[in-house]
């Protein structure tokens, strides 16, 4: 699958395209995908938020994308 994911990406967006990636923002303690703020919020926002490095949970997003079929 063909998705790159950027501090910028929403997360409403990531969820919407692969709903498989929730649990990479459990595990960042994200745990309120479905409320409207986080469904508009940026990666980089999110993570300001919670404490979290943008930079890694956006690779790991980037790498289960790529290894996608």
């Amino acid at each position: 699958m063909s998705y790159t994911v950027t501090p910028d990406s929403i997360i409403g967006d990531i969820l919407d395209t692969d709903m498989d990636t929730a649990p990479y923002f459990f595990e960042i303690g994200m745990h309120c995908l479905g409320c409207p703020a986080s469904r508009g919020e940026s990666i980089a926002d999110a993570c300001a938020v919670h404490g979290t490095d943008v930079n890694a949970l956006v690779a790991k997003l980037n790498e289960h994308f790529a290894n996608k079929n």
